[in-house]
């Protein structure tokens, strides 16, 4: 099933401000949220569309990337915006600015059990990585198999931070709840607040005996070998987000994400321009005059091509589907031939003879047609 475009899940304009985003992206999320529409799978589906819509919309690295690529090019672009999987707790971990106290208080703060407030959930940092791909691996798409040095989870606590034996304990200052609350006095009456608990860090719940190896923190410096995709038809400078294969997050947190920047290698012979490519021939003035066959080169080897005798130098041969496929499925681009006539530069006695046999020859005064188009045009027609 095709995925839904992220403005129409969020019923917003393409120029909507960030103002007018969160608040289209808070109605969904009430009119949706599991604590109104207890054992509701469809709406549970659509809270979660609305926060992967609003996730990729509010970010304008990721929204640049929509806009231009769409769904495609959101490949790999983990979590929301991307592969999906993220949970309730990570949802509300990302947007607790909108959830909270937010829905005339009466939802619990969800998932996780503790009504009143929220634990604050860890997200490891994201890494960045550069990946060159050949001109046959952006026409085709590849996978890749690479090796981080990051954070990994750590073994001797399996990510907690406690030794072994030992175990967290719920905060006393919180009660588990990650958040302490403060009732101030105003002049419109009592307010309550809610800020982070300062003991705990808003994790709800203490260490306290720390794992010797990570000192508590759940992480320590490793390796991972990570293979992923790239799809067909990227471009230079696209980038691509790897769901939970950055940084481990500190005692069992969510993990950052991998983001993959394209580069793109010189071909010797093809130059890209969008998703055509561009070929410079050279062919000789006999070939021009007498017309021939020859050779040129594509992505995957080489094609033979007609030179009609008369061909004119400027003159571009197109290769109908032989550039690039389009990184949204939107068919292929082409190779376009650019022919150019080779004028030697060094003559031998014998070709200067024959050439002056053939300089007075009304076949060899310049006549142009309605059909040979000047320069200008021709680069008008090009780039059309």
């Amino acid at each position: 099933m095709a995925k839904r475009d992220y403005y129409d899940i969020l019923g917003v304009s393409k120029d909507a401000s960030a103002a007018e985003l969160k608040k289209a992206y808070r109605k969904m999320a009430l009119k949706y949220h599991p604590d109104k529409n207890p054992d509701n799978k469809a709406a549970e589906d659509k809270f979660k569309e609305a926060a992967e819509a609003y996730e990729v919309l509010n970010n304008p690295e990721k929204k640049s990337r929509y806009d231009q690529f769409g769904h495609q090019g959101m490949s790999g672009a983990g979590g929301f915006g991307g592969q999906g999987g993220m949970s309730m707790d990570d949802i509300f971990s990302h947007f607790g600015d909108i959830f909270s106290g937010g829905f005339g208080g009466g939802f619990s703060s969800g998932f996780g059990g503790q009504s009143g407030g929220r634990r604050r959930v860890n997200k490891g940092s994201n890494l960045r990585v550069k990946v060159k791909l050949s001109l046959k691996e952006v026409a085709h798409g590849v996978e890749k198999k690479i090796k981080l040095n990051k954070y990994v989870g750590c073994n001797s606590c399996n990510g907690t931070g406690a030794e072994k034996g030992s175990s967290k304990s719920t905060c006393p200052t919180c009660h588990g709840r990650g958040q302490v609350s403060r009732v101030t006095n105003t002049f419109l009456g009592q307010m309550q607040t809610a800020s982070t608990c300062p003991q705990c860090g808003g994790e709800g719940e203490i260490i306290t005996n720390k794992c010797n190896r990570c000192h508590g923190n759940g992480i320590v410096k490793g390796e991972e070998v990570v293979t992923f995709k790239i799809p067909a038809g990227v471009a230079e400078g696209m980038q691509l987000a790897i769901s939970g294969k950055g940084n481990a997050a500190a005692r069992g947190g969510i993990p950052g994400d991998l983001l993959v920047i394209i580069e793109e290698e010189s071909h010797p012979d093809l130059q890209r321009d969008g998703n055509d490519l561009l070929y410079d021939l050279y062919i000789n003035f006999s070939d021009a005059a007498l017309g021939s066959t020859t050779e040129v080169p594509t992505i995957d080897g080489k094609a033979k091509i007609k030179i009609t005798p008369g061909t004119q130098g400027g003159k571009v041969l197109r290769l109908k589907g032989k550039g690039l496929p389009d990184v949204n499925g939107y068919g292929k681009g082409d190779i376009l031939v650019n022919v150019n006539i080779w004028t030697p530069r060094n003559l031998s006695a014998e070709e200067k003879k024959i050439l002056e046999k053939l300089k007075y020859s009304p076949n060899f005064k310049p006549n142009p047609t309605s059909k040979d188009k000047s320069y200008f045009d021709r680069m008008r027609d090009f780039f059309s």
